[in-house]
């Protein structure tokens, strides 16, 4: 699978619930970062995040979404990611990062939220597959009052 067939199959996987698959995708030190600022946020600088998970937290994540008794998900949230062709920013034998802008809609409900941004994906490579080191997400209207996200931009 080459990097951008893997992205593509990352958000397909989100979209479709398969989130303990999703989080299989994540290397052991994996981290999905949403920063506060958006792209203006430095990585390390000392900002709050709208998330800020590393593999433990996304587990604990996955796992409240699969409990039935999660109010958050009464009725259950839904997703569709419309991405763009992710773009390889660098890539050498250890791994490759990628920029893939998006538009994401989450609906629950009679609502819906749409967002927009761009994600950078960091792989590894762990054998013959590929790992997702980081998934930073930038929000165009990151620091701006945004409702409650349930799933993964």
């Amino acid at each position: 699978m080459t990097p951008q067939e893997f992205v593509l199959h990352e958000a397909r996987l989100v979209d479709e619930q398969r989130f303990d698959e999703w989080l299989e995708l994540f290397a052991e030190d994996g981290r999905y970062w949403v920063p506060l600022a958006g792209a203006a946020q430095q990585e390390g600088a000392a900002y709050n995040s709208l998330a800020d998970e590393d593999r433990l937290l996304l587990s604990l994540r996955v796992q409240r979404l699969k409990n039935p008794r999660a109010h958050s998900q009464h009725p259950k949230s839904r997703c569709q990611h419309v991405l763009q062709p992710p773009q390889v920013l660098h890539s050498d034998d250890a791994g490759c990062e990628l920029r893939t802008p998006f538009l994401y809609i989450e609906s629950r409900g009679a609502h819906s939220v749409q967002l927009a941004g761009s994600a950078t994906h960091r792989l590894v490579r762990a054998g013959d597959a590929w790992r997702i080191r980081m998934k930073r997400v930038d929000l165009l209207d990151a620091g701006e009052p945004l409702p409650a996200i349930q799933l993964f931009p």
